[in-house]
């Protein structure tokens, strides 16, 4: 193989950073925030949904079913209470899933353990 040439960048090819918009930059993590706070709630309720359909005696499998449709469902309702969900990318949507995930999971362990 033929090595590539390599050529110096002349003077007015130099990178230059693009501006940073701090007021987008401000609105977009602040948005983030209100989905996480949404995010949070729907893990507290399926933490407590799940821990209640243990108390109830269903089996185990009840309750994890119960989670991972939640968990399923959650981007569809984090995107129909904020408005400005189609801006999210994809890791926002994998933080605001995980973030349902253990907090369901951490939650619903620790009812059962205390009662």
């Amino acid at each position: 193989m033929a090595k590539k040439v390599r050529r110096k960048p002349e003077e007015d090819e130099q990178f230059e950073f693009p501006v940073f918009d701090e007021g987008a930059f401000v609105a977009k993590e602040t948005e983030l925030g209100r989905a996480m706070i949404l995010a949070v709630v729907v893990a507290i309720v399926l933490g407590v949904a799940s821990w209640a359909l243990t108390k109830l005696g269903v089996p185990w499998w009840g309750p994890l079913a119960l989670g991972f449709v939640g968990l399923v469902l959650t981007p569809t309702v984090i995107s129909r209470v904020r408005t400005q969900a189609s801006s999210y990318t994809k890791g926002d949507w994998a933080g605001l899933v995980a973030l349902t995930f253990f907090g369901w999971l951490a939650l619903w362990f620790v009812l059962v353990n205390i009662s």
